[in-house]
């Protein structure tokens, strides 16, 4: 038996590659002869950095830089030496899980620190870079990145503005003159999940503001700042990116970007596919294991174990999930590719220790996973 292994990392509790370890683990308990591929996967946020890594090689790299609020915090980037490839995530620097909750707010918070990481990458001679924008606590439109490479956000006097999500509706011209030309030079690839336009009610400010702290009666203002700040970016780019699939992505991020410089916009899951050659994998397999901590109605946008099962469903191989928490018609999974959605909660437990038992629940769930298969195959026979 030929079992492909490639699961998304189970946030807060176990990376993709010790949650693929850990399931493989389990299928050995019960089938020691199966030939196990593991290809840790990501959707262009958590575990980005290291699936990457884990496909192709590489080392971290750490360097000092600002948090969403402007404090030192230790960031770390993938380097892949032979290729001059880093991969970097912004959640690394402007990630929500840097700050407490009575911390998040996005008028304050910046992605300054992920600036500061593609300037180091750029330091380290890097010829390509792989963005992913997942998790950030920011809703700046990238002003802080952009900032952090040079570029200066001008208010009605022509003094210079923080880079931040509170002086949007402040910036009155944008000088782009000391952006680094590196920038420009380097291969740019986006990695994300999501397809949001920049404004409107899919966009960055009401679907992912209420999370990283923006009040109900603040989405309005807010709104209108960055619909300001978009007029602002098309003025100073002559382009005009504002309803572009993922623009929204990481605050507006993914709008600024594409403004102002040359990158590709990739689906993060495809992307790590294509490099993990998951396809050409699977078609060779007799069974996909894939998995995520939580399964629900988003998981049919981008998110992992679903892409996996339209890949293993076109290739004819079945797929199996595992899940930490589990909502959502089971039919709508089978008809995706996911003959089965399985918990791996085992016994009556706290959300608590079932995060810290993450590694421990998978490597049974694998276990069980096989005792189940060779109790069919014995009843086929």
């Amino acid at each position: 038996m030929r079992i492909v292994i490639a699961p998304d990392s189970f946030k807060g509790s176990v990376t993709s590659t010790g949650a693929a370890l850990a399931i493989a683990e389990g299928i050995r308990q019960v089938r020691p002869d199966a030939e196990l591929v593991s290809i840790p996967m990501a959707d262009g946020g958590e575990g980005t950095v290291e699936a990457v890594m884990t496909i192709l090689g590489g080392e971290p790299r750490t360097c000092t830089v600002e948090d969403p609020i402007g404090r030192p915090v230790e960031a770390s980037y993938g380097w892949v030496a032979d290729r001059r490839l880093a991969v970097i995530e912004m959640a690394a620097a402007s990630g929500l899980p840097l700050l407490k909750d009575d911390e998040l707010d996005p008028a304050r918070s910046s992605s300054y620190g992920t600036g500061q990481l593609v300037m180091a990458a750029l330091e380290a001679g890097a010829a390509a870079i792989i963005l992913g924008l997942g998790g950030t606590a920011t809703v700046d439109g990238g002003a802080g990145f952009l900032a952090a490479c040079g570029a200066r956000f001008l208010d009605r006097d022509g003094r210079p503005l923080r880079g931040c999500g509170g002086t949007l509706g402040e910036v009155a011209a944008i000088d782009i003159s000391e952006v680094d030309p590196r920038l420009r030079q380097v291969a740019l690839t986006l990695a994300s999940d999501v397809s949001n336009p920049l404004l409107g009610r899919d966009g960055a400010v009401h679907v992912f503001g209420p999370q990283k702290g923006i009040s109900p009666d603040a989405l309005a203002p807010f709104e209108r700042a960055m619909a300001g700040f978009a007029e602002r970016v098309i003025e100073a780019s002559g382009r005009d990116f504002r309803n572009a699939a993922g623009s929204g992505a990481a605050g507006g991020i993914g709008f600024l970007l594409r403004s102002f410089l040359d990158v590709e916009f990739r689906d993060g899951f495809s992307l790590i596919a294509e490099l993990g050659r998951l396809r050409d994998a699977v078609s060779a397999a007799d069974l996909v294991v894939t998995g995520e901590g939580k399964l629900d109605s988003q998981s049919f946008f981008g998110k992992v174990p679903v892409g996996i099962a339209r890949i293993a469903r076109e290739e004819g191989v079945p797929a199996v999930a595992l899940a930490g928490r589990i909502e959502g018609d089971a039919a709508a999974f089978r008809a995706e590719g996911l003959q089965a959605v399985l918990p791996i909660v085992d016994r009556p437990m706290s959300l608590a220790q079932a995060i810290a038992d993450g590694e421990a629940l998978l490597q049974r769930a694998g276990e069980r996973l096989m005792v189940v298969l060779l109790l069919g195959q014995t009843m086929v026979e």
